[in-house]
């Protein structure tokens, strides 16, 4: 059985992109940061009929991604799709002139070392095979930085130059890399924001093998104007 690990896993579009694949088939590896809300979710998923397991890890510890997805893999099976979403801290969203190095060290910690060190490791399974997906979600910060949220636009401007980087690499070894851009919160906005409607777009992406960049709305659409200062990006919260 092939297995979808999503790192940074929460009620909202967590669950709901668990429940997506594992009705196609998929085992689910739920890794998060607080036990409590993996046992949920694993319960869930397990009340769904599914086959899951869960792991606690922090994002920002390189060290216990790693451990946390090579134990999915030998209790689950490869991981064959691996979905990288941790949402931000708050404490991640200050404004520019008040960012100190310090402010830059946990969201470089969660959207830059968590994603190389989550990829490295599933990777040398996914070349063996010949086949994978890497999955990216960030907010609109990613693409357009913004004052309000100066810890968030740098870090995410980081994650998605690397996963850009491997899906240029990847594709022709059968693996397939794309990043999913939310303007808005997760479940506010458009009806296309509901979490199922954004689980629907990444297993879209995981089987449709086509872009790297997909969003789930346009931003100017959104009312992101390239130069709005100080308006804090929904997706960029805590609430996953």
């Amino acid at each position: 059985m092939s297995t979808l690990a999503i790192v940074g896993a929460g009620a909202g579009l967590g669950l709901a992109v668990a429940r997506r694949f594992a009705r196609e088939g998929f085992a689910v590896a739920i890794i998060a940061r607080r036990p409590e809300s993996v046992e949920d979710l694993v319960a869930r998923l397990h009340g769904d009929g599914h086959r899951a397991a869960g792991f606690v890890a922090d994002a920002r510890h390189p060290d216990a991604v790693t451990t946390a997805l090579d134990r999915a893999a030998a209790e689950l099976g490869p991981v064959q799709v691996l979905q990288y979403s941790p949402a931000p801290a708050r404490e991640f969203m200050k404004p520019v002139l008040e960012t100190t190095v310090d402010d830059l060290v946990g969201p470089v910690q969660q959207s830059v070392y968590g994603p190389v060190a989550a990829a490295r490791q599933v990777l040398p399974a996914m070349r063996a095979a010949g086949r994978g997906t890497l999955l990216f979600v960030n907010g609109a910060s990613a693409v357009r930085p913004r004052d309000a949220v100066t810890g968030t636009s740098v870090a995410f401007a980081a994650e998605s130059a690397y996963a850009r980087l491997l899906h240029e690499v990847l594709a022709p070894h059968g693996i397939h890399v794309a990043q999913l851009i939310i303007p808005f919160g997760i479940g506010d906005g458009p009806p296309g924001h509901a979490p199922e409607a954004l689980a629907d777009v990444l297993w879209s992406l995981h089987t449709e093998r086509d872009a790297f960049r997909t969003f789930a709305e346009p931003l100017d659409a959104c009312g992101f104007a390239p130069t709005a200062a100080g308006v804090l990006d929904r997706r960029d919260t805590p609430s996953a």
